[in-house]
């Protein structure tokens, strides 16, 4: 049987999930980031730097060069898309320029031609060595092309304007635009950090105050179609000042994730800006009411040392035997279900390395798995969608093992079961791809 890549393994499950979800792709589509870390992790393996070089060379440069040697305008399709991303003046590195035309291929349906033609262009192609890189092997490049073929039947809505911080992160803020009509003052008292453009507080009685469109820690992105990104102390100032008394489009990140903690890549800023003002309150400006509702309704997340944990039921575990793949997860469920064992409250914490479980109550930690260990994760496929369960080595390191167990969990809500189960897969995914490739 000939060899396989793990990573075209992993990025074959991403791609048959998100084609069997159906319907259109947005960014809310859980399985969307995995995807798009694969094809790069592929795009990236056998990439050499050159020998003389103050340039990291990446993928981006791979494309971008295409268009370079493109004299007859043959490629007029993918040279929109190269030059869409390098006037894109909120991408300052490479990595979020490759990541911008990624997500922007996967929207145009252009990733299969952008490869073809790179296939096809030995001077570039030759950037990959042949004894690591996917591209330059025949056995696993045409798989790879078959998965391009697949994802550009997928129609794919991505939004392209919220990228600010794909030079650091695939995870993407929230992201809204608000229209504000013409008005002497905003009222904004903004805070310059990192690069970007904060909201540190709202004038009392100001337009800001009174629509309620903007928080502090919020970041204002674009105002009018001119971007932030990058900015220097009082750009943005200076910006409102030119469009005193016209109508104002403003993009706006907040720093308040989805899942209603602080949005991953802000947990250090967002520190600063309370260091630098104590009396910063970071709360939804929209309603008292909103306020209100988050109090009584109990937290099933929140943050520690700048990860999110989950607070979800353990309901037990049962023995596997010799077999942890996902055609034994159905009925390991059911077997623990049946055993209508009392269900303890506790705190799932995914680390970097490996995910632990803690009881609330007790601060007793009930098992640490390490995700190599872990062989598949998956949800219950009966009507409660909130549990979900893995299967585990069974303490692998002793001549006792019996083979794997299963674990089985319940969320609070359908969606966030499905947010667990896509986070433990990458993890799985990005830990053995990451030690496949530090073999190599």
């Amino acid at each position: 049987m000939a060899p396989k890549d793990p990573l075209l393994g992993t990025l074959k499950v991403c791609v048959l999930n998100l084609q069997s979800d159906g319907g259109m792709v947005t960014d809310a589509n859980p399985h969307l980031a995995c995807c798009c870390e694969l094809l790069e992790l592929v795009l990236r393996k056998g990439l050499q730097q050159p020998v003389i070089s103050l340039v990291h060379r990446d993928y981006w440069h791979c494309f971008e060069q295409l268009t370079h040697q493109d004299t007859c305008g043959r490629l007029s399709a993918l040279s929109l898309v190269v030059e869409q991303t390098r006037v894109c003046r909120k991408l300052l590195s490479a990595q979020g320029r490759g990541r911008y035309l990624l997500r922007l291929s996967l929207t145009r349906r252009t990733l299969p031609q952008f490869i073809a033609h790179l296939l096809h262009t030995p001077r570039i192609l030759e950037w990959y060595s042949p004894a690591v890189s996917i591209l330059r092997n025949e056995e696993y490049v045409e798989p790879f092309v078959s998965l391009l073929l697949v994802l550009s039947q997928i129609e794919f809505s991505l939004d392209m304007q919220n990228c600010s911080f794909l030079d650091e992160s695939w995870l993407l803020p929230v992201c809204e635009r608000y229209e504000v009509v013409p008005c002497r003052e905003v009222g904004l008292v903004l805070r310059y950090l990192s690069g970007r453009v904060f909201v540190l507080n709202l004038i009392p009685g100001s337009q800001a105050h009174v629509d309620k469109f903007i928080c502090p820690g919020d970041i204002i992105d674009e105002i009018n179609g001119t971007s932030l990104r990058n900015s220097k102390s009082g750009q943005a100032g200076l910006v409102l000042s030119r469009l005193k008394g016209y109508p104002l489009s403003i993009i706006v990140l907040r720093w308040k994730a989805k899942d209603g903690t602080v949005y991953r890549p802000l947990v250090k800023l967002i520190q600063i800006l309370r260091t630098e003002n104590p009396t910063l309150q970071l709360c939804p400006a929209s309603s008292q009411q909103s306020a209100a509702k988050d109090k009584s309704s109990s937290p099933s997340q929140c943050l520690k040392e700048g990860r999110i944990v989950y607070i979800v039921q353990f309901l037990g575990k049962a023995n596997t035997g010799m077999f942890g793949d996902k055609e034994v997860l159905q009925d390991a469920i059911r077997i623990v279900l049946q055993k209508k064992q009392l269900m303890k409250e506790v705190i799932l914490d995914m680390k970097e390395t490996h995910l632990t479980c803690t009881e609330r109550s007790s601060n007793l930690e009930l098992f640490e798995h390490h995700y190599p260990e872990i062989s598949c994760v998956g949800r219950y496929s009966q009507p409660d969608y909130t549990i979900f369960a893995f299967c585990v080595a069974d303490s692998p390191e002793t001549p006792q093992s019996t083979g794997f167990c299963c674990v089985v969990l319940k969320a609070s809500s359908i969606k966030e079961c499905e947010e667990i189960v896509c986070r433990i897969g990458e993890k799985v995914v990005l830990t053995l791809t990451s030690n496949f490739l530090l073999r190599d």
